[in-house]
């Protein structure tokens, strides 16, 4: 029986439990730790819940404790400031009382600018070049592991096609520079602030997985160890999350037992909608 594809909107809800208090739950308890992507999603959505008739354009993120995906989370909100163009909002994620993440947001009245430019869209084949039926046509398919092809299976959340298919299987990226077009698997309801969230939950997927690309490997492969330390995170333009999104990912540098990264995020008209920087711990096993 093909399974249903998992509702996204439903993973971000969260639920008011009294003040400024939020409890969102876990989709899959049978993992081992919380997806750090949910976490922000659900922190940022609780965050909107406080704020009218304004989006957030920017959140920081700092990863304190490893999340238990057995335990709902409470969200914490704090109206620090509500200017005449700017509010801002601390949402502190709770687990047996203690605190497992910081995430700060900022929240923009829409305005018109004076100003108004954007990196060029990267030139790459479409998502529909990189379907299941594209790259069963390939040599190397029988050779994806099987978390890659986990990206194709109807039950995700969001559905991932990555453009650099071949270095799953050992090839090199010169320069480091990956590309990974991806949307949430189901509609979304007509709310702006859902679609804001939404992408900040798909912002954390295989993000630090841009570390690994100039050396032929992946986090994927069982000898690395690896997690986000921090997140942040700008939006620039509207989107839709359900419609076909670029993710152009970068590592300049690792170095420590840390790697840095960052991402533009594109529509398909070319249109650049948000950014991402991201560190986090990325270790090979001894």
């Amino acid at each position: 029986m093909q399974k249903s594809r998992t509702d996204l909107a439903a993973i971000l809800e969260v639920d008011s439990i009294g003040g400024d208090l939020f409890r969102g739950n876990n989709p899959n308890v049978s993992n081992e730790r919380v997806f750090g992507g949910q976490v922000v999603g659900q922190a940022m959505f609780a965050a909107c819940r406080t704020v009218e008739a304004r989006l957030p354009h920017s959140l920081h993120c700092y990863f304190i404790h490893t999340g238990d995906p057995q335990v709902s989370l409470i969200y914490k909100v704090e109206r620090l400031r509500d200017g005449k163009s700017y509010s801002t909002r601390r949402v502190t994620a709770m687990q047996h009382g203690n605190p497992i993440s910081s995430i700060m947001v900022s929240f923009h009245k829409r305005e018109e600018g004076t100003f108004d430019h954007q990196d060029k869209m990267p030139e790459v084949p479409g998502p529909e070049h990189f379907t299941v039926k594209e790259l069963s046509k390939k040599a190397i398919y029988p050779r994806l592991p099987e978390i890659v092809r986990r990206y194709y299976e109807p039950d995700r959340p969001v559905e991932l096609r990555p453009v650099e298919i071949e270095r799953y299987v050992g090839q090199k990226i010169e320069g480091g520079r990956l590309h990974m077009w991806m949307k949430a698997a189901t509609k979304l309801p007509d709310d702006p602030a859902l679609h804001i969230c939404a992408l900040a939950y798909a912002s954390d997927l295989s993000l630090l997985d841009a570390v690994m690309a100039r050396y032929g490997r992946t986090l994927f492969d069982g000898r690395i160890l690896s997690g986000s330390l921090d997140h942040a995170m700008w939006f620039h333009r509207p989107f839709r999350a359900d419609d076909w999104l670029l993710y152009a990912k970068e590592s300049p540098s690792a170095q420590s037992g840390r790697g840095f990264t960052r991402g533009l995020i594109f529509g398909r008209d070319g249109t650049l909608v948000a950014s991402v920087a991201q560190e986090g711990s990325v270790r090979e096993r001894r």
